[in-house]
């Protein structure tokens, strides 16, 4: 199990040229399952997510071609399996998102319950209940779901109980190819959404309202190959400019999106931070100043993302002042707390909030990840404590973050990857 070795107290100064988004290029990945001809995807970062994407579709029978630069060819014609197995699945809750298509272009699927990060149940009974309005047989037993349709989907008038980014795209991919018309009432609105419904018009899907919270799909008999590129990664973005904000340094993001990312730099500029933005790219500098206390609430875009807490987090435990930081997302999303305070970190937790009073120093200590954006916050931690950290479990990195030693190193950062098989 590889760990991550990292000196602390250097000052982060320079640029990071910002990767595909993983939460986007996921479902991506998934949409030309509804397609008759080959589906070019570019900017596709290379993660243990993305890959074990592709291997569920490899297991399937979908003809998965690697090409230059970050392309993906995927030709959905050759598959021969409609079950994405357990072995696979349970590595990551992204996998039901080939539930929706398989069922709207093949009319049957049978996928294991996913698995992923333990930061909360994430019950994917918003996907099943949506799918049954449509017109989906839906059965659970075994570990499985399994689903059929007798003909086509069926349009409909969907509400969810809750704002559900998973819910919505695989639902939105599903209603592409149904019978009739169906409007997504409540839908989920990040830029991750906006990206799908984008290359799903391109294949020839008629689809209106994505970004809102109502979405209008009229469903067509068929989807053609096209060629669509990933969105940057508002979270990575936002983590390395976070990487900036805690060691007082100046990073300056390349080939980011700024308008995807605005909840979060109005709270670095209230943190002290001095950002200037262009149309692809994000500066902060922090003059080498320390950061200041912000408090925030964490709820569904545009508000402040669940995604970017831990990594304020972080921030926050070295500002000067007092923080407070409300989780209404996902109930067990404050789990690096204990490893922050190994740091020296002091934090107090009650419920869903957190009180953080920013001391003048961390010092290192061996740490353990626990899910994909904790394990940004221990790096920041780490990046700004005095001594050498060793993070344990960095397979949860590697889901979500590509590249990060590199990346980091090219901003002046001191650090190495400790490899399980070599000595420690």
């Amino acid at each position: 199990m590889d760990k991550l070795l990292i000196t602390g107290g250097r000052v982060l100064n320079g640029d990071v040229r910002i990767s595909g988004a993983k939460n986007a290029a996921l479902p991506l990945l998934v949409a030309p399952l509804l397609a008759d001809d080959v589906v070019t995807i570019g900017n596709v970062p290379h993660l243990q997510d993305t890959t074990t994407i592709l291997q569920v579709l490899g297991r399937m029978g979908v003809t998965v071609t690697m090409g230059d630069a970050g392309s993906v060819q995927i030709d959905a014609r050759t598959l021969t399996s409609a079950v994405a197995p357990y072995e696979l699945v349970r590595t990551m809750r992204a996998s039901i998102l080939v539930l929706g298509p398989l069922l709207a272009r093949h009319g049957e699927a049978s996928v294991s319950l996913p698995g992923g990060c333990a930061i909360g149940s994430r019950p994917v009974d918003q996907h099943l209940k949506a799918l049954e309005a449509l017109g989906a047989e839906i059965r659970v037993e075994n570990g499985y779901v399994h689903g059929k349709v007798a003909g086509r989907l069926k349009g409909t008038r969907l509400v969810f109980d809750m704002v559900t980014v998973g819910g919505t795209e695989n639902i939105l991919m599903a209603a592409t190819l149904a019978e009739g018309t169906t409007v997504i009432e409540n839908a989920a609105r990040e830029p991750e959404i906006v990206n799908l419904a984008e290359i799903l018009i391109a294949m020839g899907a008629q689809i209106e309202g994505a970004g809102t919270d109502r979405i209008t799909v009229h469903g067509v008999d068929r989807l053609h190959g096209c060629t669509h590129d990933v969105i940057p990664d508002r979270i990575e973005t936002g983590s390395y400019l976070c990487a900036g904000a805690i060691t007082g340094g100046r990073v300056r993001a390349l080939a980011a999106a700024p308008d995807q990312l605005e909840a979060v730099l109005l709270k670095l500029e209230e943190a002290g931070a001095h950002i200037n933005t262009g149309k692809d790219w994000i500066e902060l500098d922090m003059q080498g100043r320390r950061p200041k206390a912000v408090s925030f609430r964490t709820a569904p875009h545009p508000a402040f993302p669940t995604d970017m807490q831990a990594q304020f987090m972080a921030v926050n435990t070295v500002a000067e002042g007092v923080s407070t930081i409300s989780e209404t997302i996902f109930e067990n999303r404050f789990m690096h707390v204990p490893e922050l305070s190994r740091f020296g970190a002091k934090i107090s937790v009650d419920g869903h909030t957190a009180v953080v009073t920013g001391v003048d120093r961390l010092l290192a200590a061996p740490v353990m990840a626990t899910d994909l954006r904790a394990s940004m916050s221990l790096v920041l931690a780490a990046l700004a404590a005095e001594g050498s950290t060793v993070i344990d479990r960095l397979y949860h990195m590697d889901r979500g973050y590509e590249r990060l030693e590199e990346k980091l190193a090219g901003l002046g950062a001191e650090l190495r990857r400790i490899s399980s098989r070599s000595p420690t």
